[in-house]
């Protein structure tokens, strides 16, 4: 179920991307691609070295997401 309001990702679909699901890592970056672009914005262009740290930091802390919470 697809939370309309927020646009959350599915539940199946972060716990794939925290196990290291290609398809599922996929689709939890393209969620945040737009939130990525803007915080890579940097001197009125977009900076893609920024841009390319923040999908790897993304990539890097899924693993390490808890569920138990």
């Amino acid at each position: 179920m697809k939370n309309r309001k927020y646009n959350l990702l599915p539940y199946e679909t972060i716990v794939k991307a925290a196990a290291g699901e290609l398809e599922a890592v996929n689709a939890v970056i393209q969620n945040y691609i737009g939130y990525i672009k803007y915080l890579s914005y940097f001197q009125g262009s977009i900076n893609d070295d920024i841009q390319d740290d923040l999908k790897a930091s993304l990539m890097e802390a899924l693993p390490k997401f808890r569920f138990d919470r």
